[in-house]
């Protein structure tokens, strides 16, 4: 395997610092690296690793961090121009795209259209511009090789099936901290119960929205757009224990499933390794350990994300950015403490209903719908 270069946009977050920690055990070389302000962090990253660049896109951020890199010669960049920058150096092959929200959907295409192979853990590049996204990878002869752990799974059972299509992918969700809550039960729930996951280590906006569940309906998108499957040929189910990571069916029934213990550090690995296997640091699943496997149908009457996320992609268009820009100013104010947990769907469904959505889908339009959709969450309250 030829030895690739990679920019990582979101060194500091959660998907980004299982990055670096699993850089070790492949043969990479780092070109760039960005934060949002973690100076601290980076600044340690910076020195460990070398990079050509790296990038705040807070502007006093990346003032402090020039001043903390004073003495070497490693170039620093601001906003959303040095979030570009890393993402299109000509030194890169690979680029991580580790940053949460819809700051990651510029620099993504722009990336693509340079060349560079896409390891994709930014979940709403897809969501909200899926169809440019993907055209663009097509014309570009790009690859998008996902991070998450759930479309990992699939990408790695679907290269069992040769010249036959999938019939069905099964998404599976571990159900969050309150699987079995009643909508009675969910009217007061704290944002510290909301954040404390039974299974997996994620940064806050990400954890917020696997309680309340549009992380998988996020993700149900993002599985049309990678898998070119129709929703409603993508199944979801609730798996407690988070040890088959999703599944893929055959048209004769056969259905094969990824299993692995909770952690991102394996399928991260795999992006960058691709097609290429090679030992990881992550502990072995044992199956005795573990055993025994649980699925459940999700509720939607008391997590309504599901529906609402499939009629967004059954509509098509802005929808997804709509609903995508609405969630993620709906999970803001429920971090702030401004509104309840069930206001979070409510919100969304209200920007669903109020922001206009008609022509084609251009980049502008994405990028308008997600600023009306916010305004109309933001205005509610």
């Amino acid at each position: 395997m030829m030895k690739k270069r990679i920019a990582i946009l979101g060194s500091t977050g959660s998907i980004g610092t299982q990055t670096v920690d699993i850089l070790d055990s492949v043969d990479v070389d780092v070109a760039a690296l960005t934060t949002n302000r973690n100076v601290k962090l980076i600044e340690q990253q910076a020195r460990k690793l070398h990079p050509q660049l790296v990038a705040a896109c807070d502007e006093k951020a990346a003032l402090e961090l020039r001043t903390a890199l004073a003495d070497t010669d490693i170039e620093v960049c601001a906003g959303t121009e040095g979030l570009i920058r890393a993402a299109t150096m000509e030194t890169a092959d690979v680029v991580v795209t580790a940053v949460v929200g819809m700051v990651g959907l510029l620099p993504t295409l722009k990336a693509i259209e340079a060349g560079k192979d896409i390891a994709l853990a930014n979940k709403e590049t897809l969501v909200c511009a899926g169809e440019l996204v993907m055209q663009a990878a097509q014309e570009h002869g790009v690859r998008i090789l996902p991070v998450d752990s759930e479309h990992s799974a699939i990408f790695q059972c679907a290269q069992a099936r040769g010249e036959n299509p999938l019939s069905k992918i099964i998404l599976t969700a571990s159900g969050g901290p309150f699987f079995g809550k009643t909508r009675a039960e969910l009217e007061h729930v704290t944002r510290e119960q909301a954040l404390h996951h039974p299974n997996w280590n994620m940064g806050a906006k990400i954890t917020i929205d696997s309680a309340t569940m549009f992380n998988k309906g996020l993700e149900l998108i993002e599985a049309m757009w990678l898998y070119q499957m129709p929703p409603e040929e993508i199944e979801i189910v609730i798996h407690r224990e988070s040890i088959v990571h999703s599944l893929v069916e055959f048209a004769d029934g056969a259905v094969l499933a990824q299993l692995g213990l909770p952690d991102m550090r394996l399928p991260i690995q795999y992006a960058l390794t691709y097609p290429a296997r090679v030992p990881c640091k992550v502990p072995r699943l044992s199956l005795a350990e573990v055993g025994k496997l649980t699925f459940f149908a999700p509720d939607e009457q008391a997590f309504p994300a599901l529906r609402i996320a499939r009629t967004a992609a059954g509509e098509g268009g802005s929808a997804c950015a709509v609903m995508n820009g609405a969630n993620e100013a709906a999970v803001d104010l429920f971090l702030r403490d401004k509104i309840g947990f069930l206001e979070i769907p409510a919100l969304v469904e209200r920007a669903l209903a109020d922001v206009p959505r008609s022509g084609a889908l251009t980049l502008e339009r994405v990028l308008e719908s997600d600023v009306l959709a916010r305004e109309t969450v933001y205005s509610a309250r």
